[in-house]
C-alpha cells in the first residue's frame, strides 16, 4: 500500500509524484468508452514497454501534440517522414518501432471500427471478462488483427488503465468508487 502525504491509502505502486497521484486517483480505473482516449491508452501502454509508467506520464502532453491528441484517421495517414520527425522530439520517448507502432496500430483501429462499429466495442468484447487469461488471448487477436506492441503485459496494463478490471488493491480507497463505475 502506498499512503501519500493526504493519508488516503492507494495501490502498492503510486509513489509521491503529484503526476503520479493524479492519474491514480482521477484516471487508472476509470472505464473509457472513447475510441480516441482508448487509441491513446494503448499507445502509451506500448511507449511504457521497458520504462516506468512516470516516464510515460511526464511525456504524455508531447505525444497527445505529436500524434493530434490520438485522432486516428489523422494517425493513420503518417508515413516514414513523420515517424523521422517524431523521433527527433524529446516530448515522446524516442524508439523507432514504439513510434511506427502507433501509426501501424492507429491503421488497424480504422479497421476494427469498420468491422466492429467502434474501437470501444472491439477492445471490451476482448478485454471486459475478469479472468487471468484475457490478456494473453487479447493480445493473441490485437496482433491478428494488425496491432503491434500490443504483448499480454501491454494488454493487462491496458485493462487495467480503461477500467477493464478494477486492479486496485482491497484497500485502496479508489478500488469501490470504481466499483460503483462498473470495473470489475
Amino acid at each position: 500500500m502506498a499512503t501519500i502525504h493526504d493519508g488516503r491509502v492507494r495501490s502498492f505502486w503510486v509513489s509521491d509524484d503529484p503526476l503520479y497521484v493524479r492519474y491514480h486517483d482521477e484516471e487508472w480505473g476509470v472505464p473509457v468508452h472513447d475510441d480516441a482516449t482508448l487509441f491513446e491508452l494503448l499507445s502509451l501502454e506500448g511507449a511504457q514497454a521497458g520504462l516506468s509508467w512516470l516516464t510515460v506520464l511526464q511525456r504524455r502532453e508531447g505525444y497527445r501534440r505529436t500524434f493530434k491528441k490520438f485522432n486516428p484517421r489523422v494517425v493513420a495517414k503518417f508515413d516514414d517522414g513523420d515517424v523521422a520527425r517524431i523521433l527527433l522530439d524529446e516530448g515522446v520517448v524516442r524508439h523507432r518501432q514504439k513510434i511506427a507502432s502507433v501509426v501501424t496500430n492507429a491503421r488497424a483501429v480504422l479497421r476494427v471500427q469498420k468491422q466492429y462499429g467502434t474501437f470501444d466495442d472491439y477492445l471490451w468484447r476482448l478485454g471486459g471478462e475478469a479472468s487471468d487469461a484475457v490478456a494473453t488471448s487479447m493480445s493473441k487477436q490485437l496482433r491478428r488483427d494488425g496491432f503491434t506492441f500490443v504483448g499480454p503485459t501491454i494488454c493487462q496494463a491496458l485493462r487495467q488503465a480503461a477500467g477493464m478490471t478494477n486492479d486496485h488493491d482491497p484497500t485502496c480507497f479508489r478500488r469501490r468508487e470504481i466499483e460503483r463505475l462498473g470495473a470489475s
